[in-house]
């Protein structure tokens, strides 16, 4: 990159990710001056491979999606920040993209569209579109906010979408999707006790059937065949889980109460 060429720093953070990081930092590396990693005490090799792979590690205890992301954002020095995750790609077409935005562009914040590799296919239809909001500048003071998750990038100024897609492979395997699935329905539900948000026996019953057949039929997920059809089983299943977690959390507060 040209030293006239405004600084892209690439802000990940990850834990137990020796599968992943390493093809996440090596599909920016081209272009990125600086890629700062915030590990939450990982027990593999994800320090070390991020190391010998020239980014700056910072090991701290986990304190929240949004937390994390915020202490990586306060460590890079770039004018442009991207924000990765350890099982993100950035394909040569977004890379372009990204170099002519920062270079030419006149937003302040861009957003790509992301694209999911489930089972051994990528989908086309299933959790899409999924445009995600990822690189932002300095000077628009950007920072994650929410309790845990969603958590969500706010920043001041206009974004902007640009061409190229970020690949994801959040799943090996259909045994990880579904222990992820648990795993981010109770942080879901415990996120939205921390807001305030209550039990409601009528989210239960039709919040599950509404998520499936959104991504199922509106999101015409049925063209994805057996992957499509386990998405939207997923996002049912999330959804009740969510919402069941909800519901056990205020019991046990109430128990303890007495």
């Amino acid at each position: 990159m040209k030293e006239t060429a405004p600084i892209i720093s690439v802000a990940i953070i990850a834990m137990n990710e020796e599968n992943r990081i390493g093809r996440a930092i090596e599909s920016v590396k081209d272009l990125a001056d600086e890629i700062v990693v915030i590990d939450a005490c990982s027990e593999d090799r994800t320090r070390e491979i991020a190391r010998e792979m020239g980014a700056k590690v910072y090991e701290e205890e986990w304190k929240g999606f949004a937390a994390q992301r915020n202490s990586a954002l306060e460590k890079c020095t770039g004018e442009w920040i991207l924000f990765l995750d350890c099982d993100e790609v950035v394909t040569p077409e977004l890379c372009e993209s990204i170099k002519h935005a920062v270079n030419h562009g006149n937003a302040d914040a861009y957003l790509f569209r992301r694209k999911t590799w489930y089972l051994g296919r990528f989908l086309e239809h299933a959790w899409q579109p999924d445009w995600k909001l990822r690189l932002v500048r300095r000077s628009a003071q950007p920072r994650w906010e929410g309790v845990d998750m969603p958590e969500r990038l706010v920043f001041q100024g206009k974004a902007r979408k640009i061409s190229g897609l970020l690949y994801h492979y959040p799943f090996q395997d259909l045994a990880e999707h579904m222990d992820r699935t648990v795993k981010y329905a109770r942080i879901a539900a415990t996120a939205a006790h921390r807001e305030g948000k209550r039990f409601n026996i009528f989210r239960l019953l039709f919040s599950p059937p509404v998520a499936f057949f959104k991504e199922f039929v509106l999101k015409r997920g049925f063209l994805d065949g057996l992957r499509g059809l386990l998405v939207a089983f997923s996002a049912a299943f999330y959804s009740f889980l969510t919402h069941a977690h909800l519901w056990d959390i205020q019991r046990k507060r109430r128990n303890t109460a007495l």
